[in-house]
């Protein structure tokens, strides 16, 4: 499954989610896979698309980094796999 991830910094600190990113890396645990990440224009905010078919694994990961970082987790899936699904309900 696809998780979209809404991090916002706590305390607008990005420098120390980046400066624990440099020291310890992603620290993501076996099976998780992270397919790319986008921040705002004004650091306060990161999005990161995730992949993994166990939710504990995206939990456990959360788990490390909750004290720098509030997170949302949106499951998502593809537009054009949303578009076939929906293909024979759309009428002419």
């Amino acid at each position: 499954m696809l998780f979209m991830v809404v991090e916002t910094f706590r305390n607008q600190n990005v420098k120390a989610v980046y400066r624990r990113f440099r020291d310890r890396g992603r620290m993501l645990p076996q099976g998780l896979e992270f397919v790319g990440s986008w921040v705002t224009a004004d650091c306060g905010r990161c999005f990161q698309l995730m992949q993994c078919d166990d939710v504990t694994l995206l939990q456990r990961w959360v788990a490390e980094a909750s004290d720098l970082v509030e997170f949302e987790i949106v499951p998502v899936t593809p537009g054009k796999d949303t578009a076939a699904a929906l293909a024979s309900q759309l009428g002419p």
